[in-house]
């Protein structure tokens, strides 16, 4: 891991940029952190840049708790190399939901799975390197992005404490049995109205999760329509599982 920057928000948080081999990354910690901190993955779908207000919001409310927080650009996102067949997928996605049409299995599949292929196991190198720096100490937990790679990795990732899961993405019905592998404390939000998911699907996905523990919040409204009071709802939940 090479940190390319560091800065001081407000005297709160302190925000550095790195790279892990050819993954870009931003790490927040909170400055005043007297021991250790838990760490937060937050998940993202439209590249760190264009992402960064809401990502660094997000960041500071968990500094906030004593919380760290990373992002990292996904695979053919942002700055990073384009990915020709998830391109084309992605084509194929956007003309079937304009065109008004179901969107079938085979697109979403052809567009999900080979990005969870790609993104969990860098997330996974990620944590390994965040979790040898001193101020780290974890728990870890999840929070928000890709529906599929959140899932993926609450299932298969041992040191994913907590997750807290936007179902605003398509996910392969092939996943549904990782999301029985799911038991760790879920909180899962739910766009009633999201015109760029299947509400039925994220129903019974959430039925599918095998977490003792797992709680959903739906809300009336489009994909980017989630109240602010969610984010106070997503920090009570963190602060009793990873404080």
């Amino acid at each position: 891991m090479l940190f390319t920057s560091e800065r001081h928000l407000d005297n709160a948080v302190l925000e550095r940029e790195f790279t892990l081999g050819e993954v870009p990354g931003i790490l927040w910690t909170p400055s005043a952190a007297a021991e250790p901190a838990p760490l937060i993955l937050l998940g993202q779908q439209g590249g760190l840049q264009r992402m960064y207000p809401r990502l660094v919001g997000r960041a500071r409310s968990s500094a906030e708790l004593g919380i760290a927080s990373a992002a990292v650009e996904l695979p053919g996102s942002g700055d990073r190399p384009r990915l020709p067949d998830l391109e084309r997928a992605r084509a194929d996605l956007r003309r079937a939901v304009a065109a008004g049409e179901p969107v079938d299995d085979e697109i979403v599949e052809r567009l999900i799975l080979p990005l969870v292929d790609r993104a969990v196991p860098e997330w996974q190198a990620t944590l390994d390197a965040l979790l040898a720096l001193p101020e780290l100490g974890g728990p870890v937990g999840l929070s928000g992005g890709v529906f599929a790679i959140g899932i993926r990795m609450a299932a298969l990732d041992p040191r994913i404490a907590a997750a807290a899961l936007f179902a605003g993405s398509y996910v392969p019905a092939a996943m549904f049995e990782e999301a029985r592998r799911v038991t760790v404390p879920l909180h899962v939000m739910l766009q009633w109205d999201d015109e760029g998911n299947d509400r039925q699907q994220a129903l019974d996905l959430f039925d599918a999760f095998g977490s003792p523990e797992k709680t959903l919040h739906a809300n009336m409204g489009g994909h980017t329509g989630i109240p602010q009071f969610e984010g106070e709802a997503v920090g009570r939940f963190f602060t009793r599982h990873l404080r």
